[in-house]
């Protein structure tokens, strides 16, 4: 359990925010909790409206909320649907930075509610990054922060509003009323996350809007606390608070429901309270007999609270979860009693094509994806992310760090530290009831040395400690956590400092060493962010040569700019081959050591899938942090199945190599094949023939003993690998071209056509030398251009999907949209002449 703060109780603090935002911005947002059981009804249709279409979108200022809807000769709007990011294609040009600015947003909405004196809500389940909206040319109210949700109460707006005429957004728009949403992600020092973060802060309408119809009188909030105590019946406390803005008197009747995972009732009870105001107790109870919440039985509870009154009814439905914790000083980590390895990844939300607005079914699709790896275990950074994700990690069994967008920021202003201290208690208050919520993240990185508007220790200390006992006045029952601020690690209950063993200092081997340094400086330890960049689909035969040229002994931490890859000392990620084959043996070194610490908290990876960033403009895909298991798009890297092999329960066997389509040597030398598996033993066969059984163990370094090494042929061979477990039998098989001609100084580029589906063309350069051998350690920087009637498939942010490329082993791709004509697309790189190839 945390300590106990002096500092404001939960309601005190949230009657402040609330007074703060009445004055800062003018109307109070309400709890978003207050929309969950209208849009989760039976029959949400009659209680909700998702406002996702039609909608027009312009990018760009205009004189304020009349030209909105005045000004159409001169500004030209998109139609457009909701999640709408207006940086999904921009995110990561190679030439140009990511639009930051004001992005404008219109629809209509109905003007009346179909509920008898109802209450009509605006939800917006987030917007980047500070938000205006007006119904019609009135301003409701303003949001800073672009994480979390907020609602407005638009009734009486509505009561007073005309209709605005001027555009055809929405079909029928006499009936409705004019909405418009600026969205603003313009440079500015008063809002976290910092603009130095090491990530892209997005803009637009990126999260789904609700119109939501609720009674007179409703739930706008309920909280569950359990306390869990081994072997004893769990106490449950209930925390309701009215949504009433009429001060409506009288009482309400309160009908109580708890039932478990297999609906059986474990608490039923009615009540009868006058109205009231605030935060309270409504109800406590006992599970006598609970069943608690873990990664491999992920148990939840739903409490259902049925509210009755003379002004209507209305259901508020919350789930929860029994699990307890205990940090073991200086030990591990215990979750219901024994002791649980984190094994863990971290995720921000990003795709390919969408930036922040990812769609809902790509959402669930990553988190199995991380689910199916293994993890029990995912930091959530730098800031709140979606109610959707946070439902999947209930259901699926994977804990959480969710952290504040305290990020890279130093210490700013009174209306700064305001404005962060409201995201910490948004987030707490909005994810309170998840079960999967193990830690609240304070913030990430405030030791910079560019720190805005200075690197002030003592001020960066004493808000870290007020954060600190806000999180505690607002959830007495999880931990606070902190990543790297060394001067600042007493004051969190869970730390973790900078540990990039074999990739920022140092070499891999060294990992253990650092974690027993640390492990003794604070008493709960955990390690959060590690990794290696990696070029997805370039391999290497030799991945560990750089670590010779790397001093040891001075430290594993990241300092200063050693993310840029220029300047500095020797280090792996300015001077390693960046490949796949390198992260998956520092992977595999990284795994291996963690699985044989007793005392090991664990670990959360960086990152799960590649995103972008503006700090990383000269990276093998332009501003892309690399460091994913996935491609932003979510394809595959072959770091993925090293973390599989180690945590999966399920049996696996993977092949190294899926995406390398030539491997090169001498004729009779031999080359290591790698396999990735969780079975007891494992057979490989190189071209038909039997090789061996090799058997797993961990510790037994690289692919836990899993690797041959084996004679090529010429040309195509075949690898084929067969491993059984649970009396289950797998396999897998790859294809490549074993290259034993020697290349020299690349003198060619080669383009041509290599795949056709439908109207999508995909071309492939390769890199030649003067005798037309493939120049297979090729890193070069490569530019595509289209002429005709197509467009180049890019801005993906992946090494498939980028105009600007650095080459995968002499190599590289890139698709094009044909639109039914001719095109020419065309390849180029400093030095060689460039290539050309038409697609008819």
């Amino acid at each position: 359990m945390p300590p106990t703060f002096s500092s404001p109780s939960r309601r005190q603090f949230l009657k402040s925010l609330a007074a703060t935002a009445a004055v800062a911005q003018g109307a109070i947002p309400l709890r978003a909790s207050i929309v969950r059981p209208f849009l989760a009804a039976a029959d949400a249709s009659s209680t909700s409206l998702k406002l996702d279409q039609p909608w027009e979108y312009y990018q760009g200022p205009l004189a304020g909320p009349w030209a909105v809807w005045h000004g159409d000769e001169i500004a030209v709007w998109e139609k457009i649907s909701l999640p709408h990011c207006f940086n999904h294609y921009d995110a990561c040009d190679p030439d140009t930075p990511y639009y930051r600015g004001h992005g404008w947003y219109r629809t209509h909405i109905p003007a009346t509610n179909p509920l008898k004196n109802g209450r009509t809500l605006l939800h917006f389940e987030g917007a980047g990054q500070t938000s205006q909206v007006y119904i019609g040319t009135k301003l409701i109210g303003t949001h800073v922060g672009g994480y979390d949700e907020f609602v407005y109460d638009i009734t009486d707006a509505l009561a007073t509003a005309t209709p605005v005429p001027g555009a055809a957004v929405t079909k029928g728009k006499e009936n409705g009323i004019a909405l418009a949403v600026l969205c603003d992600n313009s440079q500015d020092l008063e809002r976290s996350p910092s603009d130095l973060s090491d990530f892209s802060l997005y803009g637009g309408l990126y999260r789904h809007v609700h119109l939501v119809y609720a009674p007179a009188v409703s739930f706008e909030s309920l909280h569950i606390t359990p306390t869990v105590a081994l072997g004893a019946p769990t106490k449950v406390a209930l925390q309701g608070r009215l949504h009433n803005p009429t001060k409506l008197s009288g009482n309400v009747t309160l009908a109580i429901r708890v039932n478990d995972a297999d609906g059986k009732t474990v608490h039923q009870a009615t009540k009868t309270l006058a109205t009231w105001n605030d935060e309270t107790e409504i109800a406590s109870f006992e599970i006598t007999a609970p069943k608690l919440w873990s990664p491999k039985t992920p148990h939840l509870y739903t409490c259902s609270v049925k509210l009755s009154s003379e002004h209507g009814d209305s259901e508020m439905t919350e789930r929860f979860g029994l699990k307890h914790t205990e940090w073991v000083d200086h030990g591990p980590f215990k979750l219901n009693g024994e002791r649980l390895l984190l094994r863990g990844t971290q995720r921000h939300m990003d795709h390919a094509g969408y930036a922040a607005a990812q769609p809902d079914d790509l959402v669930r699709k990553e988190m199995e994806l991380v689910k199916k790896m293994g993890a029990n275990f995912i930091r959530l950074g730098h800031y709140q992310q979606t109610s959707q994700v946070l439902d999947l990690c209930d259901e699926l069994g994977i804990l959480v760090w969710e952290e504040a967008p305290w990020c890279r920021a130093g210490i700013g202003d009174e209306q700064w530290k305001q404005q962060t201290r409201t995201m910490l208690a948004h987030l707490i208050d909005q994810h309170y009831n998840h079960p999967s919520i193990l830690m609240w993240g304070l913030g990430n990185e405030d030791d910079w040395p560019n720190e805005y508007p200075t690197l002030d220790q003592q001020a960066i200390r004493s808000f870290m400690q007020e954060m600190n006992e806000l999180a505690h006045s607002l959830d007495s029952t999880r931990v606070t956590s902190f990543r790297r601020c060394d001067f600042a690690r007493d004051i969190p209950d869970v730390y973790s400092p900078s540990i990039w063993a074999g990739w920022y200092r140092g070499v891999y081997t060294e990992y253990q060493q650092s974690l027993e340094t640390e492990r003794e400086r604070v008493k709960h330890f955990i390690h959060i962010e590690w990794g290696a960049d990696s070029h997805a689909r370039r391999h290497s035969e030799n991945p560990d040569a750089s670590l010779a040229r790397i001093a040891t002994g001075t430290g594993t931490d990241e300092r200063g700019l050693d993310y840029l890859p220029t300047g500095g000392a020797p280090r792996i990620s300015k001077d390693g081959d960046w490949s796949e084959s390198y992260a998956c043996n520092l992977f595999d070194w990284h795994l291996k050591v963690q699985e044989t610490l007793p005392w090991f908290t664990g670990s959360a990876q960086w990152i799960f899938k590649d995103f972008t960033t503006p700090l990383r403009a000269e990276n093998p895909v332009p501003r892309i942090n690399q460091k994913g298991l996935l491609e932003r798009d979510m394809t595959l890297k072959e770091g993925y199945f090293v973390f599989q092999s180690y945590w999966s329960e399920e049996p696996m066997v993977h092949l190294y190599g899926h995406s390398w389509p030539v491997r090169w040597g001498a004729e009779d030398e031999q080359r290591m094949v790698k396999v990735y598996s969780n079975c007891p033993s494992a057979e490989l066969f190189v071209n038909g023939k039997s090789v061996g059984t090799k058997q797993r163990d961990s510790q037994n370094f690289p692919a836990a003993g899993l690797r041959w090494m084996a004679n090529f042929v010429p040309g195509k061979n075949h690898l084929r690998v067969i491993a059984k477990k649970n009396g289950i039998t797998l396999t897998d098989e790859i294809e490549f071209e074993y290259q034993t001609a020697k290349w020299g100084k690349p003198a060619k580029l080669v383009l041509r056509e290599l795949a056709r589906e439908g109207d999508k063309a995909t071309v492939e350069a390769t890199l030649i030398d003067a005798n037309g051998v493939l120049c297979l350690d090729s890193h070069a920087i490569v530019h595509y251009t289209l002429a005709g009637s197509g467009k180049l498939i890019d801005n993906l942010g992946t090494s498939t999907g980028s105009r600007v490329v650095q080459m995968y082993n002499g190599r590289s791709q890139i698709s094009l949209q044909r639109n039914n004509g001719a095109n020419t697309v065309g390849v180029v790189t400093e030095g060689i002449p460039a290539a050309f190839v038409s697609i008819l």
